[in-house]
């Protein structure tokens, strides 16, 4: 009976491991070490692992998901050689003009050195041809130059190239014939269109998008292909899903057809188990924080959704793909704690990753990291895993020991708290970015902590951002793998549609919509969903004339006419006003201006029940394991030691006390209050604080 659903997330340091059965709604886990040389390795140990922890086999897997990092590494390496560029004629300057901005404001642009294109001039081949914005060609394409191209490409050895003519986002025609032109002349090619990666007008961000696309291409799509091998290991032809950016998973038959969709993978796991953790409390607005071993990802969460974008960038270079909108700080577990040239204490974005991992691993590392840190001021068992996994003390303690000693100080757990309050304050900075920098008021928002190293400075970031409370998930550390299990399939078409609102024809938004939305339905035909079961989410990008930008607006599901665009008209007058403050809505001399629509299809997977947990009598002894010396605020203080997995509904912990589980730990600070839920959460707030 295939009942097991495995949900399996790649970190930087552990590679997480979720399986779900469906027919008891039990859910189990487990960590693995990570691989980063080989990220399959890592991933197919994990299901191997699970598997024979639950005692089934292949034959009860049912479909496995999957969040990856491979194209976000891929891009962080910033090394592009071998990619090459076709652009419409008189347009090979594309990529060096870009936005001619200065990212770090004018008072230091005399200091900054452009940096590297993605594609190199020398790389980039123009091909006469030309589309009118409405599609209409003004140059007919000349399909021998094009070719040439190919051959020029083929001669050089560059079998990386992504393809992006001038509004070819009204008219594929001519990016389509020229990608067959390739298929003859240079088959070993890959190629990327920009008309199949991102139907939206701006041709810089149109055209780094689509060679992005066609730069993670090969790499995803061998990293899939091992995976799939794997599995038909395990079981042939068993569903492999893989979670896309915007919150949705995809089938790994078609993620290598859109390998840029997965450029968020990891983080928007995270973001979205959480959103339903949330949901299923109460809270409706929230802010999500995935501690791990490399980074820390923050997202804020309303009314269960996180904020999408399609505004992000990996690196250095603007990836105009729907993608949760998640800022990301190089502090985690394993960031590495050093002095830069005067001296001055500094933690990550260094990490020491899996390999060799923090001093404390006994795997040759050299540095001290967050993870010592806590070690050494108690925070942290002498084991993880529930044991499996030892920890050396003596080595943390003279990793931060050298630390002092380079910072001329006497006291080491002084230096070590130090560590701790400089990561944390990188993580309040992170959650800034997202509330206050946008214009929201972060004290409205209850903190979310999981990830294997997030909740481990709850308390703290509750001082520092004065948060109403704080909730750790049960299996805070696996929780980006059960993200994985409760998303749904979906595919996102966009397509550039500029018209003044005074101007609109109905008739033909109307065509515009059902052209996305057919698109929408074939791919979840390809998916296997029925037609019945197959749903439709429409939105719209809006402007006032003479705006730059957009603002995004869900759409109605009825009927496209007069007043369908009207309530369009209405969400975005709203909106506008809630982003920025004011709005033009009794203004009839301010015209309102249609930019893009978009059309999401969604095929629903049946997400796993959240367990209730038993209640208990308030009384939280029968959890307490021992006690340990545990260092808060300067002070050492004995602290009682509790099994999370023994407390019960209405449990009270207070601090100073710590609460141990397999894949995290959270230290309770004195005047901090624990209580568990029904749903086995912690919600954590201060002593007196209402409930």
């Amino acid at each position: 009976m295939t009942d097991l659903r495995i949900g399996v997330d790649t970190g930087g340091t552990f590679t997480d491991v979720v399986v779900f059965d469906a027919s008891s709604g039990g859910v189990t886990i487990t960590k693995t070490p990570s691989t980063p040389d080989d990220p399959a390795r890592g991933f197919m140990a994990g299901v191997q692992k699970i598997l024979e922890q639950v005692e089934r086999d292949g034959d009860d897997v049912a479909a496995v998901s999957h969040g990856t990092t491979v194209a976000t590494n891929a891009l962080l390496t910033d090394d592009y050689e071998g990619l090459g560029f076709v652009t419409t004629a008189g347009f090979r300057h594309l990529l060096e003009i870009a936005r001619q901005s200065v990212p770090e404001g004018y008072g230091n642009s005399y200091f900054w050195v452009k940096p590297p294109r993605i594609v190199p001039l020398h790389h980039v081949r123009e091909v006469p041809e030309r589309l009118g914005p409405g599609g209409d060609v003004v140059q007919t394409l000349d399909i021998t130059v094009a070719a040439e191209v190919a051959r020029w490409f083929k001669r050089r050895g560059i079998d990386t190239v992504g393809i992006s003519f001038l509004h070819s986002y009204a008219n594929p025609e001519h990016e389509q014939r020229v990608r067959a032109v390739f298929a003859a002349e240079h088959p070993d090619c890959t190629v990327s269109i920009s008309s199949d990666v991102l139907r939206e007008y701006r041709e810089y961000e149109r055209a780094v998008t689509t060679l992005v696309d066609a730069f993670v291409k090969p790499r995803v799509g061998r990293y899939v292909a091992q995976i799939r091998a794997g599995l038909d290991g395990i079981r042939t032809g068993l569903a492999f899903y893989v979670m896309k950016s915007n919150g949705g998973v995809i089938s790994a038959e078609e993620v290598a057809q859109q390998p840029i969709t997965t450029i968020l993978s990891g983080p928007a796991a995270g973001a979205l188990g959480a959103a339903v953790i949330a949901d299923a409390v109460g809270y409706d607005k929230v802010l999500t924080l995935d501690g791990g071993g490399t980074s820390t990802d923050v997202c804020v969460v309303t009314d269960g959704q996180p904020a999408l974008t399609t505004e992000g960038a990996v690196g250095r270079f603007p990836t105009k793909v729907p993608m949760i909108d998640v800022v990301t700080v190089g502090t985690g577990g394993g960031s590495i704690a050093w002095l830069t040239a005067d001296g001055a204490l500094k933690v990550g974005p260094r990490s020491a990753g899996a390999e060799p991992g923090p001093m404390s691993y006994g795997r040759g590392g050299t540095e001290p990291t967050v993870t010592d840190a806590h070690l050494l001021l108690g925070r942290l068992p002498d084991a993880l895993l529930d044991g499996e996994m030892s920890l050396d003390g003596a080595a943390a303690r003279a990793g931060i020991e050298r630390l002092a000693a380079a910072l001329d100080l006497d006291d080491v757990e002084r230096c070590a708290e130090g560590v701790l309050e400089i990561a944390v304050w990188n993580q309040a900075n992170a959650i800034r970015q997202v509330t206050v920098k946008r214009g929201l008021d972060v004290r409205d928002y209850v903190l979310a902590a999981f990830g294997g190293s997030g909740p481990l400075q709850v308390c703290r970031l509750i001082d520092l951002l004065d948060l109403p409370a704080a909730i750790v998930p049960a299996n805070p550390g696996n929780l980006s793998a059960f993200g994985l299990l409760t998303v749904d399939v979906r595919n996102d078409y966009v397509q550039t549609f500029v018209r003044s609102h005074a101007d609109l024809g109905v008739g033909d938004l109307a065509d515009v919509y059902e052209q996305l939305r057919g698109r929408a339905d074939a791919a979840l035909h390809v998916e296997g969903f029925a037609a019945g079961d197959r749903r439709f989410v429409r939105q719209a990008d809006l402007r006032y004339s003479g705006q730059a930008s957009e603002v995004r607006v869900d759409a109605p599901g009825a009927e496209i006419d007069a007043g369908f665009a009207a309530e369009v008209i209405a969400r975005f007058h709203d909106r506008h006003e809630a982003t920025y403050g004011y709005c033009y809505r009794d203004d009839p001399d301010q015209e309102v201006e249609w930019v893009n629509v978009r059309v999401s299809g969604i095929g629903p997977i049946t997400r796993p029940a959240l367990r209730r947990l038993d209640a208990g009598d308030g009384d939280p002894r029968r959890a307490r394991v021992g006690e340990r010396r545990v260092r808060f605020d300067g002070k050492w203080h004995a602290a009682p030691l509790y099994a999370r997995v023994d407390l019960l509904a209405g449990d009270e912990i207070s601090g100073p006390a710590v609460v141990q589980e397999f894949s995290s730990t959270v230290p309770l600070a004195p005047g901090f209050v624990a209580r568990v839920d029904d749903l086995a959460n912690l919600t954590i707030s201060t002593q007196g604080a209402p409930r």
